[in-house]
C-alpha cells in the first residue's frame, strides 16, 4: 500500500468513527427532546449565525419554506428560536436562537469536548504530541482546500450570490 493510500484509507476510518460518535451524541439529544434531525439542523445552522430566514433554512435542509416554517414552529412554542419581522422585508421573518436553543447546541457540544477529553486522557504523552502535530498538519492542509471545489457548495454558493 502506498503511503498515500495509507493515510485516505485512515483518514475515512477517523472520520466514520467522530462521524459515528457525534451523530449518536446529536440523535440522543434529539430523541430526548422529542426534535427531528431537520429541527437540530436547523438549531445548528443558527448557532453560527446570528439571524437566518426561514427560507435560507428551508434551502439549508432542503426543504421548502412552507416545510421549513411549520417544522420551525415546535422550536418556537419550545423556545429554542424566536421568529420576528424582518424590519426591511415585513413578509419576512428572521429566526434567531433563544438562550434555550443556545443551551441544546451547549449541551450537545459538551458531550462532545467530554468524550475528546476522554479519547485524549487515554493517550500517553508521546501519543498526545504525535497527536497535535498530525492535527496541525491536517488544519493546515484542510484550510487551502478550496471547498467551492465540491458540486453541493458550488450550488449553494449560487443560491447565495443570487439573493444578493
Amino acid at each position: 500500500m502506498k503511503n498515500s493510500d495509507e493515510v485516505v484509507t485512515l483518514l475515512r476510518e477517523w472520520t466514520r468513527t467522530f462521524l459515528h460518535r457525534s451523530i449518536a451524541d446529536v440523535v440522543c439529544a434529539a430523541r430526548q427532546r422529542g426534535f427531528s434531525m431537520s429541527q437540530v439542523g436547523a438549531l445548528f445552522q443558527l448557532s453560527h449565525r446570528v439571524t437566518s430566514g426561514v427560507s435560507d433554512i428551508g434551502d439549508s435542509l432542503g426543504v421548502t419554506s412552507a416545510a421549513a416554517s411549520q417544522m420551525l414552529d415546535r422550536l418556537v412554542q419550545q423556545g429554542l428560536i424566536a421568529r420576528r419581522e424582518d424590519p426591511n422585508n415585513r413578509r419576512a421573518k428572521q429566526i434567531t436562537l433563544t438562550e434555550g436553543g443556545r443551551g441544546f447546541i451547549h449541551k450537545i457540544m459538551k458531550a462532545r469536548q467530554r468524550w475528546f477529553e476522554s479519547v485524549a486522557a487515554g493517550m500517553s504523552q508521546k501519543e498526545r504530541e504525535v497527536v497535535v502535530a498530525g492535527l496541525r498538519i491536517l488544519i493546515e492542509k484542510t484550510g487551502k482546500a478550496n471547498p467551492d471545489s465540491l458540486p453541493c457548495h458550488r450550488s449553494i454558493r449560487k443560491q447565495e450570490n443570487a439573493r444578493k
